[in-house]
């Protein structure tokens, strides 16, 4: 019986050194195939937008490209969602994320980040008329959020029992429960809730409070030092040739803050 189970704990060590082998070597396989499988956003209008004829287009779109171009690959653009951004990640589906992807503890057990390429805050909206200075005022108002977000875990935690938080599946879903009355509040990125603002005949949304200052990262699986190095040293050449910074003022109309514009891995 011992032997079995010795048998049995050599197998599992194998297999685990024959998967972080393969993450190692997976810039290698990359390289080989020519193309860099990126999942982006597809309903998160500035960072992710399908147009009438179909095609991609947003902040994260062009980041994608960029860091593809940047490391001599073609980019394969894989379209997600918030909730299942990281699920493509973890089955083989995408290489990379660039989707408004924000970095927590909890996300760190799972996957491994790049810098920062983008600036991206979480806050609460609604209509002026609605009184929101914090997380106590949400009580026995409707909060929409995707679900996934960071706005999701965050006003999960902190809003009062009373508040009644509803997740959609993607940000047209919870954009549409707004626009429709569903929902008095949403919880969002700024930048989302300007743009959905440009658009809004009435019941305009404001920023009640913020949640949380944050950035964009590209995501990727944990521990493969030769592509997260690629990432970020693509990532450090639009930082310091200016590039990054026109994509962000070209998408967000302001530009890359200072502190990620300084920040190289």
């Amino acid at each position: 019986m011992r032997i079995v189970k010795l048998l049995f704990l050599l197998t599992l060590n194998l297999v685990a050194m024959g998967m972080q082998s393969a993450h190692a070597d997976s810039l290698s396989d990359i390289q080989k195939r020519g193309t860099l499988r990126i999942a982006v956003p597809q309903d998160f209008a500035p960072f992710g937008s399908v147009t009438p004829d179909l095609t991609l287009q947003g902040l994260d779109i062009d980041v994608a490209r960029l860091i593809a171009r940047n490391m001599g690959l073609k980019p394969e653009l894989v379209p997600v969602t918030s909730a299942n951004r990281i699920a493509y990640l973890q089955t083989g589906k995408a290489d990379l994320v660039i989707s408004t992807l924000g970095k927590n503890a909890e996300r760190e057990k799972v996957i491994a980040f790049s810098q920062p390429y983008s600036p991206y805050n979480n806050s609460v909206f609604g209509p002026a008329g609605i009184k929101v200075a914090g997380p106590a005022d949400l009580a026995g108002k409707t909060i929409g959020v995707a679900r996934g977000t960071f706005q999701d875990s965050q006003l999960s935690e902190t809003a009062p029992p009373t508040a009644v938080i509803k997740r959609y599946e993607d940000n047209n879903g919870m954009i549409s429960a707004y626009l429709a009355g569903q929902v008095q509040l949403v919880g969002t990125g700024d930048f989302v809730a300007v743009a959905l603002a440009a658009k809004t005949a009435g019941n305009k949304p404001q920023m009640k409070y913020i949640i949380q200052e944050s950035a964009c990262y590209a995501g990727l699986l944990k521990d493969q030092p030769a592509l997260m190095a690629a990432v970020n040293s693509a990532l450090s050449k639009a930082k310091k040739n200016d590039e990054l910074n026109a994509i962000v003022k070209k998408w967000l109309n302001v530009p890359l803050p200072d502190k990620l514009a300084r920040q190289f891995d």
